[in-house]
């Protein structure tokens, strides 16, 4: 959320999604580029691409700045791969085919799909865990259990107020039980004492409050009620079927990024992402001050525990298992959105890409 460590978004149903979808059908096939594979065995040429990021140019970011400076882009047969900071969910972008790829979370794909019927699908996920908490100080708020929210004053995001709903709604509170209190992404309302407890993300403003000095405690989204996939890969369903090739190409040098991340020292990790936030900065792009290298890291090590689990260290990153989609659905179920995993999710690619390259599944060192 904001300040140099601060930040957090989304979640939100996305207005005028009907609207938006009116333009898909016409935008997506015509955006992204095509493949052209040659008959004599040369590497395709995908083009040009955007893919729409959820947050600010920072670490959670890290393996596509691997990707970039390690060259998998090009050697994937892209000729430029737009980054497209946020924060934004994407969704309606992704409908107007304004970019082809949105890192997103299930919460703001599923709204859009239930509610609206978007045309969109999940095709792969970064972080295996929601990430999201409210967070509380120790010696105030204290708030460890979802009861515990009862009577209490929380700062909720506007483009987040959707995610904690559905939090409330998964153990049975009513928002007349609480009171919700509009903040922006910077914590400082929290150390302030203005509210009891603050939506955050665990590898972000929970990480700065703790730098802060402020002992503090997480009611995590996914202890809660609400173990959903985030940063997901999210596409058209018209993109998806047009596009298979390319969005393989485009995971596969995914893949390579991310695993940079975790072969690579993580004080080298720390600069890359500082390069890419600066160039970010300069590029007029949202920001919030200069990187904290220490806060940096501490986000990198804090994401990694949310991206390797047992089951991406069997069945390699990104993927997401049927588990894992069963909990994702029970999670948007219990918020109001119910939803097969057809509608939701289409992980035919990457489990195509393991099946052809087992060797990419080998992400630690």
């Amino acid at each position: 959320m904001h300040s140099p460590s601060s930040r957090r978004r989304r979640g939100g149903i996305i207005l005028a999604v009907a609207a938006a979808a009116a333009l898909a059908l016409s935008a997506c096939s015509s955006s992204g580029g095509a493949a052209s594979p040659s008959a004599s065995g040369e590497a395709a040429s995908y083009g040009d691409i955007s893919v729409q990021y959820s947050w600010i140019k920072n670490e959670e970011f890290a393996g596509e700045f691997y990707a970039y400076d390690n060259g998998y882009y090009d050697q994937a047969g892209f000729s430029k791969v737009t980054g497209v900071a946020g924060p934004d969910t994407g969704v309606a972008k992704l409908l107007s085919g304004s970019v082809q790829v949105a890192l997103t979370d299930a919460a703001s794909v599923g709204a859009a799909v239930s509610e609206q019927s978007a045309p969109l699908k999940i095709i792969a996920t970064t972080f295996q865990k929601n990430p999201f908490t409210i967070l509380s100080l120790k010696d105030k708020g204290n708030i460890a259990t979802p009861k515990d929210l009862i009577g209490k004053k929380i700062g909720v995001q506007d483009s987040n107020a959707s995610v904690f709903k559905a939090l409330l709604a998964a153990n049975g509170i009513s928002e007349s039980q609480l009171t919700i209190v509009p903040v922006d992404f910077d914590p400082t309302p929290l150390m302030n004492g203005d509210v009891d407890g603050f939506m955050a993300y665990l590898t972000n403003e929970a990480i700065t409050v703790e730098m802060a000095g402020y002992p503090t405690t997480n009611l995590a989204y996914a202890e809660n009620g609400l173990p959903y996939v985030a940063e997901s890969y999210a596409v058209t369903d018209q993109y998806l079927a047009e596009h298979k090739d390319l969005l393989k190409a485009f995971l596969i040098a995914e893949i390579k990024g991310w695993t940079d991340t975790f072969t690579k020292p993580v004080d080298d990790t720390v600069t890359v992402v500082t390069k890419h936030y600066n160039d970010s900065a300069a590029a007029g792009d949202l920001t919030f001050g200069e990187l904290n290298p220490a806060k940096v890291k501490a986000g990198i090590e804090a994401q990694a525990k949310l991206i390797s689990t047992d089951e991406t260290q069997a069945n390699g990153l990104f993927t997401i298992s049927d588990d894992l989609k069963s909990q994702t659905l029970a999670s948007l179920k219990a918020s109001g959105w119910e939803l097969t995993a057809d509608q939701l999710f289409d992980t035919s690619i990457i489990d195509e890409i393991y099946a052809e390259h087992p060797e990419l599944k080998k992400y630690l060192p």
